[in-house]
């Protein structure tokens, strides 16, 4: 961390260097010692100004606080520069997940398009023996399912029942 304190109208004392030092501390956690700050503190009238910059790599943050008192606007600062950095940080954070959610997706479409005519997924189910009144009420208790396998009594034999497009009709697939 590189710190320069300028003065105007007022001098930068020890103590006021020691208490900027002391509370920039706060920053350190969000990029460890890889920054840079310029401090500019003045005297207008009755009040006493603190503006702070703080360089970090490609980013800029900056604070201008007047108070009465030196120290409360150097506190107000450092609240101000944390919240800029909070702010900025949640967004390239967001900025990033979206950009590896987009990775994702285009991995998944060009891995679509790699794998043709080979059997990618395997279901497996228990079919059952029942009439076919009975495998459509199956059939209609799970409403997201399209299709539904059974064994049908009456031939003994594998039967696929299936929803028709109208949604309202049935089609069943019966081996000869």
């Amino acid at each position: 961390m590189n710190i320069k304190i300028t003065g105007k109208d007022v001098k930068a004392t020890d103590a006021i260097k020691s208490y900027v030092e002391k509370k920039l501390e706060r920053l350190e956690k969000y990029f460890g010692d890889n920054f840079e700050v310029n401090v500019t503190i003045k005297c207008e009238g009755n009040e006493q100004i603190a503006d702070m910059l703080v360089l970090v790599a490609n980013d800029t943050y900056k604070a201008v606080t007047a108070h009465k008192d030196l120290y409360a606007a150097i506190d107000k600062n450092i609240d101000i520069l944390e919240g800029q950095i909070r702010k900025m940080k949640t967004k390239k954070d967001k900025q990033n997940k979206e950009d590896s959610i987009k990775q994702k997706e285009l991995l998944n479409a060009q891995n679509e398009h790699e794998i043709e005519n080979e059997v990618i997924k395997t279901l497996y189910y228990e079919a059952k023996p029942m009439s076919v009144e009975d495998a459509i009420l199956k059939l209609q208790e799970k409403p997201q399912n399209n299709f539904y396998t059974f064994i049908n009594i009456d031939t003994n034999k594998v039967n696929v029942i299936f929803k028709l497009k109208d949604s309202k009709n049935y089609g069943i697939v019966e081996p000869e």
